[in-house]
Parts: C-alpha cells; structure tokens; sequence
C-alpha cells in the first residue's frame, strides 16, 4: 500500500469510529505529509466538514497560503463537487484517490470537474489507489449502520405496538 495512502486509510477508520462516514485525506508536500484530516460532519453537525475541505484547511495554515502549489492529495474516496472544487481553488497539483464515488463523484464518476478547461486550474488525478481497502471501509461502515437503522426501526415499532395496548 502506498504509504500516503495508507495515512489517508488510518483517518477514515478514525472518522468510522467516531461514527462519520469513512473517509480520509492527507496533503503531502515534498514527500512530507502536511495535513491529515477525516469526515466530521456528524459530530460537527457541519456539511462542509469534508475529509479535504478541514485537510485543506490544515495545509494552507500550515504554510501559510491559501495557493497549495506543488502539493498532492491522498483521499480515500473520490472527491465530490464541493472538495473538487475546493482542490481546483486551492491549487493542488495532483489528487490521488481510492473508491470511486458512483452517487457523487466530481472526478470522474458523475461529473469530470478536473477534466474541465474552463477553470484558472487544472489538478492532475489517479483513481483507483488501493481501491479495495478503500472501498470496504466504506461498504463496512454502510453495512453496519444500515442494520443499526433497521434494528432501531424495529424496536420503535415494538414500541409503538406495546404502548398502543395500553
């Protein structure tokens, strides 16, 4: 495994134990990681809270511009069309990503934001970067929250059918 991505990999599973969609991303700048960075919409209560929009976030703090030239990003799951754009502002030469986002993927999946010559920007990208481990944290998290959904669906409705005798 890459070993970027493989940081990027460690920050999803602490997004997936925190209950967040597993996602993970780092910002790597002269082969040094610069930022590192996982989802926290849930516990942020906060849509923007991406893996790379707060990876993002962190790097330009770090250096001390909002231009992340020359950097390279490492993502576990492609980026949609907010974090794409975000990247196409901010600069970053390349994007690496794993699991291909088929519901909301701006990179290749659903819309080709990096493919477009209209922007003052172009990122380079690479799909499919240890894809498999990428994409089974993803199907595990989903899998597992889908049956929590399903048990608490099922208690409510033992719930409402004991009260309704009452």
């Amino acid at each position: 495994m890459n070993e970027f991505m493989e940081a990027a990999v460690r920050e999803a599973k602490r997004a997936a134990r925190r209950g967040e969609a597993p996602v993970g991303a780092v910002i790597v700048k002269d082969g040094e990681i610069i930022a590192r960075a996982h989802n926290l919409r849930e516990g942020r209560k906060n849509a923007l809270c991406h893996a790379e929009i707060i990876a993002i976030n962190k790097a330009c703090r770090r250096i001390g511009d909002w231009r992340l030239d020359g950097c390279e990003m490492y993502v576990t799951l492609e980026p949609c069309a907010m974090c794409a754009g975000a990247v196409i502002q901010s600069r970053i030469k390349k994007v690496y990503f794993g699991a291909l986002d088929p519901k909301g993927g701006a990179v290749v999946s659903v819309i080709r934001l990096f493919d477009d010559g209209n922007f003052c920007h172009k990122a380079e990208y690479v799909g499919g970067i240890d894809e498999e481990v990428c994409s089974s944290l993803l199907r595990s998290f989903f899998k597992k929250l889908r049956k929590k959904k399903k048990r608490r669906k099922k208690r409510n409705k033992i719930f409402k059918l004991k009260n309704h005798k009452n």
